[in-house]
C-alpha cells in the first residue's frame, strides 16, 4: 500500500461523522431497505417520516 493512501487512512480513522452525516446515513439507510420491498417508497417518503418522528420525540421531550 503507497505511503499515501497509509496515511489518509489513519487520518479517516480519527474521523467522527457529525450528527448530520448520521442522520444522512441513517435515512439512505432506511430509504434502501425500504425501497427494496416496497418500489412506491421514495427518499421524500423517508424524509417525511423522519422528520415526523423527530417532531415527534422532540414534543415528548418537552
Amino acid at each position: 500500500m503507497s505511503e499515501k493512501i497509509q496515511q489518509l487512512i489513519e487520518m479517516a480513522k480519527g474521523s467522527k461523522p457529525t450528527a448530520e452525516d448520521t442522520e444522512r446515513q441513517r435515512r439512505s439507510f432506511a430509504y434502501g431497505n425500504t425501497h427494496f420491498e416496497n418500489e412506491r417508497i421514495t427518499r421524500e417518503t423517508v424524509d417525511k417520516a423522519a422528520d415526523a418522528l423527530a417532531a415527534q420525540s422532540d414534543d415528548s421531550t418537552d
